[in-house]
C-alpha cells in the first residue's frame, strides 16, 4: 500500500518498534536504531546448527530479551503483522548463509486445530514474507494431522522428539521429490520440529532440507549485539 492512504494509516496508526515499542522514526524500518544496535544477532558459525536429517539450520537472532517478547507477541498476541519485519531477517539470513543451497521454499505448518484458535498459521506468514524478498513464493508441502502439546512445555530433547513423532505428512510427494527443501520456522530450540518435518520431506523424495528460523534458543550461541547491515 502507498500514497495517500498508506501516509494516513502512518499518521493514525505510526508504525513501532517489532521489538521495544517505541514509534519508528524516519528511515527507520521494523524496528529501531536502538534495537538494531542492541539486539543478541548471531553470526558466522553462531547462527549456524546441525540436526537430524536437515544439513544445516541458521538463524539472525537468539531468543532471549526482547527478541523472545517479540516473538511471543507475534505467536500469541494476534501481532501477525511483524510478519514482515522477521520475513526481511529471515531473507537476510538465507542470503548470508544459505544461498545457492536450496530451490523449494516451505514452512512448518500449525495443526488446523492450532491454527483456528490461533487465527493464523505464523510460519506460514513468515515463510510467505521471506520468500517474498527472495523474489520466490512459498509452496505447502506438509500437514500437521494432530494437534500436538507445545514444545515449549516440555524440557528434554526425547520428549520433543516424542511429541511430534509421525504427526507432519506430505502433502504432494511429486512436488517434493528431487528438490533441494529450504524449511522455515519461527523457533529453533533443540531442532526436533525441524527434524522431524525434514525426515518427512526427505522420505517424500527431497534431495536435501536446510532449516531456517528467525530465532535460536541454545544458550550456549555466542551472540553478537553489533548492528545489522
Amino acid at each position: 500500500m502507498s500514497g495517500p492512504v498508506s501516509w494516513l494509516l502512518d499518521l493514525l496508526f505510526p508504525p513501532k518498534c517489532v521489538f521495544c515499542g517505541k514509534v519508528l522514526s524516519g528511515g527507520e524500518r521494523g524496528f529501531c536504531a536502538r534495537c538494531q544496535k542492541e539486539l543478541p544477532w548471531l553470526t558466522g558459525e553462531a547462527a549456524e546448527q546441525t540436526g537430524e536429517f536437515f544439513s544445516l539450520c541458521a538463524s539472525p537472532l537468539a531468543y532471549r530479551d526482547q527478541v523472545r517478547d517479540s516473538i511471543r507477541r507475534y505467536k500469541f498476541k494476534g501481532r501477525q503483522g511483524y510478519h514482515k519485519t522477521y520475513g526481511r531477517l529471515v531473507a537476510q539470513c538465507v542470503h548470508d548463509h544459505l544461498a545457492g543451497r536450496y530451490d523449494l521454499i516451505t514452512w512448518v505448518p500449525l495443526s488446523d486445530k492450532r491454527k483456528k484458535e490461533r487465527g493464523y498459521d505464523q510460519a506460514f506468514l513468515l515463510s510467505s514474507a521471506a520468500a517474498l524478498e527472495l523474489d520466490d513464493v512459498a509452496v505447502e508441502t506438509l500437514r500437521k494431522g494432530r494437534n500436538t502439546q507445545a514444545q515449549s512445555g516440555l524440557d528434554d530433547d526425547a520428549a520433543r522428539r516424542a511429541n511430534v513423532l509421525g504427526v507432519y505428512e506430505a502433502v504432494d510427494p511429486e512436488r517434493i521429490s528431487g528438490h533441494r527443501i529450504l524449511l522455515v520456522d519461527d523457533i529453533c530450540t533443540t531442532g526436533a520440529t525441524l527434524a522431524e518435518c525434514a525426515r518427512v520431506l526427505r522420505e517424500a523424495g527431497a534431495e536435501k532440507v536446510v532449516c531456517v528460523t528467525a530465532a535460536l534458543t541454545r544458550e550456549k550461541e555466542k551472540v553478537h549485539k553489533a548492528a545489522k547491515e
